[in-house]
């Protein structure tokens, strides 16, 4: 019930912003004149989350994310690059129509297969008519990992060690959705925050099916071409939508940092983050690394746009 209320509330809100946009839209004369603001950020992604930014019409993104291993092991493992537990995804993502892009990636941590959907409810304009932007972003990730790997049938969650009986496929599937609202405030600055809320169908007895997350990340321009970055993750505890009365292993915040170069067509972001996963339900809802331990992973994207 509880899991329910909040999906309402969050439908309430983005139907009732996609409403004020829709009825703005009548005004023709003023979008006209005011136009939406040059290149809020550089790409869709932001190291691992995601941004307001949607590219033109029938452009197609293709993505290269990539994670070593934690560097605190020091030189022994070149500060994680030869470490084990290394992670890459590849992805692409199509602007179906003006403001909406459709993706699709695989993962080779559980061989995750995820589809994803972004919409620009509103853009943020040079003369401050729409003084932010709103986008919503979500997506299903699919365990792909053969039924040898839950003990054939009988599920063994990896974050304990419970078995649950009667495997479906269903219980491969998680879900992530969030709201995001950003600002340019000059030509070196842009920040953005969202809320978020997590689900996995399978889980083990002493976890959490559901997790809702604040966020915060942002772009410092520094050269014509590069750019200081940041994300930043939270995983909130509510006991209002908690299944356990306590938390005996809460997943930990995401805090990562790095530089971004770009061109009109590419991107490459190189970084340093805690969390380990590439997608963001994998970091709200299992991230264990402890940044006071220097378990921080050194990660890059690659990002190339081709317009047809």
């Amino acid at each position: 019930m509880k899991k329910n209320i909040l999906f309402i509330i969050l439908f309430s809100l983005i139907t009732t912003l996609s409403i004020a946009q829709d009825g703005a839209s009548d005004s023709t004369v003023v979008i006209e004149k005011d136009k939406p603001v040059r290149s809020p950020f550089e790409s869709g992604y932001l190291i691992d989350a995601q941004t307001t930014v949607i590219q033109n019409p029938h452009t197609l993104e293709a993505v290269i994310q990539h994670k070593f291993g934690t560097i605190q092991n020091g030189h022994s493992d070149l500060w994680g690059v030869f470490a084990p537990g290394a992670s890459i995804r590849l992805s692409l993502d199509y602007v179906l129509v003006k403001n909406f892009q459709l993706g699709a990636g695989i993962n080779n941590k559980n061989m995750t297969t995820d589809v994803s959907a972004k919409w620009t409810l509103m853009q943020q304009t040079r003369k401050n008519t729409y003084p932010v932007a709103i986008a919503i972003y979500g997506n299903m990730g699919i365990d792909g990992r053969n039924i040898s790997a839950f003990e054939s049938g009988n599920v063994q969650v990896a974050h304990n060690a419970s078995l649950i009986n009667g495997f479906r496929n269903s219980d491969r599937i998680s879900y992530f959705s969030q709201l995001i609202v950003g600002r340019k405030f000059n030509e070196w600055l842009t920040l953005q925050t969202a809320i978020s809320f997590t689900h996995y169908n399978l889980v083990g007895l002493l976890d959490e099916h559901d997790k809702v997350g604040l966020h915060f990340n942002g772009r410092i321009k520094v050269t014509p071409q590069g750019s200081l970055i940041f994300n930043f993750d939270a995983p909130l505890k509510i006991k209002d939508i908690a299944e356990q009365r306590t938390w005996t292993n809460p997943s930990k915040s995401n805090l990562s940092f790095g530089y971004e170069v770009s061109t009109s067509t590419h991107s490459f972001q190189m970084y340093m983050a805690t969390a380990t996963g590439l997608i963001p339900q994998e970091n709200l809802m299992w991230n264990h690394n402890d940044l006071t331990k220097q378990q921080f992973q050194i990660g890059f994207n690659i990002t190339r746009l081709w317009g047809f």
